[in-house]
């Protein structure tokens, strides 16, 4: 079941924190998060799943940046959020999406426990200005049974930015290609 705008702000500061909160950016059935003027870009072409990718960061300014079409942006959330004894699910807003805007490329599904920051992984279909603040998404909630485990530590709890790629730690230690 899908909690609703009456019950997320039921649970807030108890199940579910959101900080900086706004009554104006919750909805029915969820709450719109606000992007960050903040992006990392991968600095090269070619990603390796076994490495840890060099990227660079890039401010938004307040009069926009033309994000171009084939290029990943990631980004994150101004809003910092927790969620205990439901399971938080992240998607873009309708509006956004009709702008050929996604705000994920499949890592919407959140765990029960998470607390930081949402990283955004930003691809355009066309070229667009975005603007730092704008409501670029939104989070729901599904309640989770009473038997479950919350998400304690990993790749990507606690964060405090944005987080490039984590992957490779999943496969240990690796010589770079070439080193004998």
């Amino acid at each position: 079941m899908i909690l609703s705008g009456n019950e997320i702000k039921k649970k807030l500061g108890k199940h579910i924190i959101i900080e900086p909160y706004n009554e104006r950016q919750l909805n029915p059935n969820s709450y719109n998060l606000r992007l960050h003027n903040k992006l990392v870009v991968y600095r090269d072409r070619l990603l390796d799943m076994k490495r840890d990718n060099p990227a660079d960061e890039i401010t938004i300014p307040q009069e926009g940046l033309t994000l171009e079409p084939g290029r990943l942006y990631l980004g994150r959330t101004i809003e910092y959020t927790e969620t205990h004894h439901a399971v938080p699910m992240l998607e873009g807003r309708s509006s956004v999406g009709r702008l050929g805007l996604f705000i994920h490329v499949t890592a919407g599904f959140g765990d029960v426990g998470f607390r930081g920051y949402w990283t955004l992984e930003i691809f355009c279909v066309q070229p667009i200005v975005i603007y730092p603040a704008v409501e670029i998404c939104q989070i729901y909630y599904h309640q989770i049974s009473e038997d479950h485990i919350e998400y304690t530590d990993g790749k990507y709890q606690a964060n405090s930015g944005i987080q490039t790629s984590q992957l490779f730690k999943d496969f240990g230690t690796v010589p770079n290609p070439g080193d004998s």
